[in-house]
């Protein structure tokens, strides 16, 4: 036994598992079935192993803000009272031009403060380090920022604390789908070994991984690469939010209910 048997995932298309192919199953409904599993469903099927009553929802959905997920997810985590709540959020709001940190942190610090107040014990989650990503790193130190909010807010309130800055693992673009933005299923599969550490449950896989060295990249297709992703990816992403439009405006949580998880 793990000690938690239900867990409420919070959060974006992070925790929502994009793109992490899922295959069809019981528990998830027929407009999600086969689509996306991700770290936090992983993370749900080792804890369901340990417990066949274990219960679990997903309520993070693709592009959604801190307030945005603050105002609708966490109320909502809160009336079911689980035993675990995970909470990731902010990316999307510090890829926006003036985005502020600080006030980002008072927003989930105040969120945090409710869901302990529960007595759920809470999973937080800094993100990986975008020095290696052209454009996002250019707000590298933006991004430093919250997550050294992140860091001072689970010492506060006595959460647990996943470091994906420093999972050297998730450096490399093999762990990353074509869009750049999100991690394919290697990269989920170490973010949830690494969950699992941190929450003290036995996992087979283990997120220090080495990748073996790769063949020379052709600069010349290299920049035909980056030519397409800007075309496919990138441009649609800035239309998006100029327009002030979401990937998942019209979208529902894949997992609204605390439910048992086969």
């Amino acid at each position: 036994m793990s000690g938690y048997r239900s867990f409420v995932a919070l959060g974006d298309s992070f925790t929502e598992g994009l793109n992490d192919p899922a295959v069809d199953g019981p528990g998830a409904g027929p407009a999600w079935a086969g689509r996306y599993r991700g770290w936090a469903d992983r993370v749900a099927e080792r804890l369901a192993a340990l417990d066949p009553e274990f219960r679990y929802a997903n309520l993070a959905v693709r592009g959604k803000l801190i307030d945005q997920i603050v105002e609708h997810q966490v109320p909502r985590a809160i009336g079911m009272r689980p035993d675990l709540v995970s909470f990731c959020a902010g990316g999307n709001d510090l890829l926006r031009p003036g985005s502020d940190p600080d006030r980002m942190a008072k927003k989930l610090a105040g969120a945090v403060r409710d869901l302990r107040a529960t007595g759920a014990e809470v999973l937080l989650f800094t993100g990986v380090d975008p020095r290696d990503t052209p454009i996002m790193r250019r707000a590298r130190g933006t991004f430093a920022i919250f997550y050294m909010h992140v860091r001072s807010i689970s010492e506060l309130y006595g959460c647990r604390l996943v470091d994906q800055w420093s999972m050297q693992g998730l450096r490399d673009w093999r762990a990353w789908s074509d869009d750049r933005l999100h991690m394919n299923e290697e990269g989920h599969r170490l973010v949830a070994a690494k969950v699992c550490e941190v929450l003290g449950i036995d996992c087979d896989d283990d997120w220090r991984k080495a990748w073996p060295p790769r063949d020379r990249v052709d600069p010349g297709v290299k920049r035909r690469e980056d030519v397409q992703w800007v075309r496919r990816h990138l441009g649609p992403w800035v239309i998006r939010r100029l327009r002030g439009r979401s990937s998942g405006d019209a979208l529902d949580p894949k997992r609204p209910e605390l439910g048992v998880f086969p």
